[in-house]
């Protein structure tokens, strides 16, 4: 079999369960050419066992022939901090204003969820990227 020739990459953030053809999905999918219904079908079944509303970064690898694969990433470290926090968003002042506080525990618990999607095999090494988004979006990291 031969392979198929790429024509490009789409990537996009669309919540699970809510693909559309609406923007940002419709507008990407509809300038390489892609049957945007038929990926929509695609994704949202993919996502089914997901929560609603939950981020899904996708890589969508458009070929020439206007066929379609695509990839599905888990949510952002913020989404999980910001679960674990019960919180709506971070600070808007981060480092003078803090929505919450997490301990060890619960980052070591967000490192393990998001390890395959970071650039590291080290919980350690994860722990301490989650506790810096933490700190990023106002959040106090207790026992690091």
């Amino acid at each position: 079999m031969a392979k198929k020739e790429v024509k490009g990459f789409v990537k996009l953030v669309i919540p699970a369960r809510q693909a559309n053809p609406a923007p940002p999905v419709g507008p990407a999918l509809g300038a390489n050419g892609v049957n945007i219904a038929e990926f929509c079908k695609q994704f949202n079944d993919a996502t089914a066992e997901k929560e609603a509303g939950m981020p899904i970064p996708v890589v969508i690898t458009v070929y020439t022939d206007r066929t379609f694969d695509f990839i599905m990433k888990l949510p952002p470290v913020s989404f999980y901090i910001k679960k674990a926090l019960g919180a709506k968003s971070g600070s808007k002042k981060a480092g003078r204003e803090f929505v919450g506080t997490l301990n060890v525990d619960q980052i070591r618990k967000i490192a393990e969820d998001k390890l395959p999607d970071l650039n590291t095999e080290d919980v350690d090494a994860a722990m301490k990227t989650v506790a810096g988004q933490c700190r990023s979006m106002g959040v106090k990291v207790e026992g690091m």
